[in-house]
């Protein structure tokens, strides 16, 4: 049982170390003078790179309040696992971390799609997503399969 509760906390902590750096990291969008994401732009010319803010529109904003909702609810998330796992009754459920886990998954993709649909309108055709984002849609399985793992999980002896 130790190991399983291991297992899932490792889980989680994968899942939020991803989110963290997706959101962290400037590198949603690689274009050939720099790269781009929803913080700064540091793209220029002549291999110049001034970084200014990023402003594409509220769109930009949607994405960096979906990213920082999500990694907010997945710590939520787990100082909640580490709550019930001493208050819960035995046989009881993980729902509320649970919940909080799924809901983070959610966050991310939403923040994801929201980026995936609306860049082209920002960026170039040469641009290419970079490696923040795909982290970010990787974050998101890991998150939903924790989440879904705390909802089934029961507390034993």
């Amino acid at each position: 049982m130790l190991l399983l509760l291991l297992g899932i906390v490792l889980l989680h902590v994968a899942g939020l170390v991803l989110l963290f750096v997706s959101t962290i990291v400037s590198f949603w969008r690689t274009v050939n003078t720099g790269n781009a994401d929803f913080w700064v732009n540091s793209t220029g010319p002549n291999g110049g790179y001034p970084c200014v803010r990023a402003s594409a529109g509220e769109w930009i904003q949607a994405v960096q309040a979906l990213m920082i909702l999500s990694i907010i609810f997945s710590c939520l998330s787990l100082f909640l696992f580490f709550c019930q796992l001493f208050t819960l009754q035995k046989g009881g459920r993980f729902f509320l971390t649970g919940t909080f886990q799924i809901l983070a998954s959610l966050f991310v993709m939403s923040g994801a799609i929201i980026y995936t649909v609306m860049s082209p309108t920002w960026g170039k055709d040469t641009d290419v997503f970079g490696y923040s984002y795909i982290l970010a849609w990787v974050a998101f399985p890991l998150a939903l399969i924790s989440g879904l793992i705390y909802v089934i999980l029961r507390k034993r002896e």
